[in-house]
């Protein structure tokens, strides 16, 4: 995902206050991976909140904050039992601003052609629905804020990429969705579904975004028609065989694969 907003301005639109971010200062990034800091937007007794979370949700029980690497997602379907992720559900859940993210279409073999979605309009974010959690680092005893991404069947936009995508969580659900007070099970899940079609502009661009030690407002610029891996740059893809994932939480630390061979979805 890419997560340029600053701060303060993520506290401006949805009302919040920003609060220490300790160790996990706000940098402008266009290339987010798993385990790296995100904002995230939460309520807490005091008020709601922009703070900085791993991201990859750490369960308590977990021996190791590595452990959160497999839990960048949450999927919907389930989520309410799930042993990982029911605390978080019923009582902390938050939002994940983000300006765009990345999926990954197969072109053939190994190929995968990256392309980014964005707010069709250049002045909104995306709220991405999200869950968080706090771990104890049993050596340090320092505590740690994870959250994960939920994500939930695509629409007929994406679904010409892949099979999953992000909650994007329109601003009339933002405060029911944030509230922990709230614990309607079945007004929280109504929420989960996909968004509706023609709310994300979509274009190829480069695979450089591949390579996790990139960043950089060049990574989400529209390819020239032509230079895409057969994709058609600047067009929607046909509709294929979606692509799957190729491991939740550590495709994307693997970065010496070549550019072309792409990445796996990270909304799965």
């Amino acid at each position: 995902m890419t997560q340029q907003t600053s701060p303060d301005e993520v506290a401006r639109i949805f009302d919040a206050e920003v609060r220490d971010a300790g160790d996990a200062p706000f940098e402008p990034s266009w290339n987010v991976a798993p385990t790296d800091p995100v904002t995230v937007v939460l309520q807490r007794d005091d008020g709601r909140a922009v703070e900085r979370h791993r991201w990859g949700l750490v369960p308590p029980w977990a021996k190791a904050v590595k452990e959160g690497a497999r839990n960048i997602n949450a999927r919907a379907e389930g989520i309410a039992e799930s042993p990982t992720f029911r605390t978080s559900f019923r009582k902390r859940r938050c939002i994940i601003p983000a300006d765009g993210f990345y999926e990954w279409q197969r072109t053939g073999g190994k190929r995968r052609q990256p392309w980014y979605l964005a707010p069709d309009t250049d002045d909104a974010v995306l709220a991405l629905a999200g869950l968080w959690s706090v771990w104890k680092d049993p050596v340090s005893g320092v505590w740690v804020p994870s959250t994960t991404v939920i994500t939930t069947d695509a629409n007929d936009d994406l679904a010409t990429l892949h099979d999953r995508m992000p909650v994007l969580l329109p601003q009339d659900a933002w405060a029911a969705w944030l509230d922990p007070e709230v614990q309607d099970q079945g007004l929280l899940l109504s929420f989960l579904r996909p968004a509706p079609d023609g709310v994300l502009e979509m274009h190829a661009v480069s695979t450089r975004v591949n390579d996790v030690r990139n960043d950089g407002p060049e990574l989400i610029e529209a390819l020239a028609e032509g230079d895409a891996d057969d994709a058609g740059a600047g067009d929607r893809p046909a509709a294929e065989e979606p692509a799957r994932s190729t491991g939740a939480g550590t495709g994307r630390r693997r970065a010496a694969q070549a550019d072309t061979e792409g990445q796996g979805t990270l909304f799965d």
